[in-house]
């Protein structure tokens, strides 16, 4: 720039100055800030940026802008580099200005002119290199100061500068490189990093050169003692920048967060994700569907949300790029416990009241086995999840009514009448999704309180109770109990726990798709198994598939094996007295009652006296020394075991050594292949806890 150039910069400033006077328009405007996302324990997941137009031409995406008191040790370092004399002069430098016309004069290439608030209009709004750019920014910078003071104007560019790597502002750039807050730099991280900005896109941290010798240049010129000085210096060589952050695998967790992102919250958001158990579950749900994909099965999506906060803790949403837990899909029979809850809460039925699963009730649905079981107390119903108890309980609701309350709990937005669906509501054909099914199962584990799920640590949302306590407590102990689910579901598979779980499994027609939704006392867990393309599986049960994978989640959340004891059980409803019924009649247990459950109803339901159930192994006798016959195939060194059981019951289970091993008949013997050792056998009712005598047998 030639001299008379720099003469007319003066003037402009001058006549700059004088037209701010009459500039209203002249103010600080950063960019909103950008969003900072890290998981519960605060390891970083993602940014949320924002695009700006780049000065060649082109978009870049951008991050920062966080506002912050400066700290000192950043304006020190900012201000040796940038602007010595920042607070002395009005926003624009006479002293630079001269000097820089001056050493044009002599030859030399002139030293810069741009002060820090010079810097800040650029910033706020890039123009062209031009000496009418020069003389707007330089009037404009005069305004801002007078305007704001320096102070404001110093924090503002702060705010804004670029640090590299896309990042603008000291307190971005500190996370960013150092992961730490800008109060928290040392003298030398603070040298380094206010090198950056006078050549953003040649100046960086991660290639030693240049930026060091500008650093250093920064340290000796801040105001520190002999000491600090000598620290900061010896210290600078050493420093380096943490590794870029890097997003964790998953970009539909990624997608999701952004989508969530709370509006007016600061620019570090904490999620509630739980980065460990995420990528734990996103292993499990690959090494499942691993073993499903021969049966057809291409994605699993698995949720857990921890029931005291709502607090989503991991979301593994499939395996491609279309969030599963996020579509629409058949729910198969995993609305049936709303269904009980809606006729809990209206007195439409008791936990005393018999539904009939039987042939003239079907209307045109049939059960999943093509079978009916007659009568059933509404616990072994929903247990059992029987369809034609579950459509006769929708009629008696009404289509319409079932219909508005699934809405309510946020199962389906859907408006107009529910005719379209029918009594099919009741077993699958209303779309809803692993989300939704996640707040709504939620809703029921807490008593029938509804709030939302939560993606990011904040104030708890009030609750809204959409079920009655009774009802919710009710259905949540039907589906906890694993004899309430004979026979239909098998003892000891992966419907049963060491502790109280809630659960209820679902599959769609033709097996497309595949569920579990379960909740202990601290988690809701859900489970989908499917295709993208919607296509059926073969044979792919929720309680084949998804039940399974359910279960090693909630185990490993609560640190616990599937052989633990038994402990503990979810509330009752208040008011209600345990009594055992007859589970063919639902009256009170009598003598000649064989099938009895215990069922938690109103103190003016009658009891009767227990029966007392008399179990025997007949054969062999106690105390059975055996030897086994070496020249026969081990398969046929067998030991044929009966039992008696009085009154005679529907199911036994056979233990060996106080484990469960067989469940049969009661009057059915056990076939038993020998291996040398010493064994203990006894028998129980699958419906009680008392045992047998022992049977003790030696095999050699």
């Amino acid at each position: 720039m030639t001299a008379w150039r720099y003469g007319l910069l003066g003037l402009a400033a001058l006549a700059g100055f004088a037209a701010t006077q009459i500039l209203p328009d002249i103010h600080l405007d950063a960019p909103a800030p950008t969003g900072w996302v890290t998981d519960a324990a605060g390891s970083y997941i993602t940014q949320i940026g924002q695009q700006s137009v780049r000065p060649g031409g082109g978009r870049q995406i951008d991050y920062g802008y966080w506002p912050a008191v400066p700290p000192p040790r950043v304006v020190a370092a900012t201000l040796a580099l940038e602007d010595r004399r920042f607070w002395q002069h009005p926003g624009v430098d006479p002293v630079a200005v001269t000097r820089a016309i001056w050493q044009h004069l002599r030859g030399g290439r002139g030293s810069g002119a741009s002060t820090i608030a010079m810097q800040v209009v650029r910033m706020q709004h890039p123009r062209p290199r031009t000496l009418w750019s020069k003389t707007i920014e330089a009037g404009a910078a005069l305004g801002l100061t007078l305007r704001y003071g320096h102070a404001a104007v110093l924090a503002q560019y702060l705010r804004l500068a670029p640090y590299g790597e896309s990042s603008h502002g000291i307190a971005h750039a500190a996370r960013w490189y150092f992961d730490r807050p800008a109060d928290d730099l040392t003298v030398a991280q603070a040298a380094l990093l206010c090198s950056i900005p006078q050549s953003p896109g040649h100046l960086s941290l991660r290639r030693p050169g240049r930026i060091q010798a500008r650093a250093r240049r920064a340290i000796l010129a801040m105001d520190l003692d002999d000491a600090a000085r000598s620290d900061a210096l010896a210290a600078l060589p050493a420093v380096a920048p943490r590794p870029a952050p890097r997003r964790p695998p998953g970009l539909l967790l990624v997608e999701r967060l952004q989508r969530e992102r709370p509006a007016g919250e600061g620019p570090i958001l904490r999620a509630t994700i739980d980065l460990d158990l995420q990528d734990w579950v996103r292993g499990r749900a690959d090494a499942h569907l691993a073993r499903w994909r021969l049966d057809g099965a291409q994605q699993a999506a698995v949720m857990v949300v921890r029931r005291r906060d709502r607090a989503v803790v991991a979301d593994v949403g499939g395996q491609s790029g279309i969030d599963f837990s996020r579509e629409f899909r058949s729910p198969g029979s995993t609305l049936k416990p709303f269904l009980y809850a809606i006729g809990l809460d209206r007195g439409l039925i008791a936990p005393q009241q018999i539904a009939a699963d039987a042939p003239e009730r079907a209307s045109g649905i049939s059960n999943a086995d093509h079978d009916f079981l007659g009568n059933l107390l509404p616990r072994q119903a929903l247990a059992n999840s029987r369809n034609v108890p579950a459509a006769a309980l929708l009629r008696q609701i009404g289509l319409q009514p079932a219909f508005d309350a699934l809405r309510r709990l946020g199962l389906h937005d859907k408006s107009g009448s529910p005719e379209r669906f029918g009594l099919a509501m009741a077993i699958g054909a209303l779309p809803t999704t692993l989300e939704r099914l996640m707040r709504a199962y939620a809703t029921l584990a807490d008593d029938g309180r509804d709030r939302p799920l939560a993606w990011f640590a904040a104030d708890p949302v009030p609750s809204t109770q959409l079920i009655g306590l009774d009802a919710a407590r009710l259905v949540g102990r039907f589906l906890s109990d694993p004899v309430a689910r004979l026979p239909s579901f098998p003892r000891y598979g992966s419907s049963e726990y060491p502790f109280a779980v809630a659960l209820k499994t679902g599959t769609s027609q033709g097996y497309r798709d595949a569920w579990t939704l379960a909740w202990s006392r601290d988690y809701v867990v859900g489970v989908w198994v499917g295709r993208g393309d919607a296509g059926p599986m073969t044979r792919l049960s929720g309680a084949r598939a998804a039940a399974g994978l359910a279960q090693e989640v909630l185990l490993h959340l609560h640190g616990s094996l599937r052989t633990d004891l038994v402990a503990g059980e979810f509330a009752p409803p208040p008011g209600r007295v345990p009594t055992e019924l007859c589970a063919r009649t639902g009256r009170a247990a009598g003598p000649d009652c064989a099938e009895r459950l215990t069922e938690w109803v109103h103190p003016d339901v009658p009891s009767a006296p227990m029966a007392e159930t008399r179990l025997a192994i007949t054969r062999p006798g106690n105390n059975l020394h055996v030897w086994r016959n070496p020249n026969l195939p081990a398969a046929l060194n067998r030991l044929v075991l009966h039992a008696s059981v009085e009154p005679k019951a529907a199911q036994i289970v056979w233990l060996l050594n106080g484990e469960p091993i067989s469940t049969a008949e009661s009057d059915a013997p056990l076939v038993w292949t020998m291996t040398p050792g010493r064994y203990r056998f006894q028998i129980r009712l699958a419906t009680q806890s008392a045992v047998s005598s022992p049977v003790h047998v030696v095999v050699e």
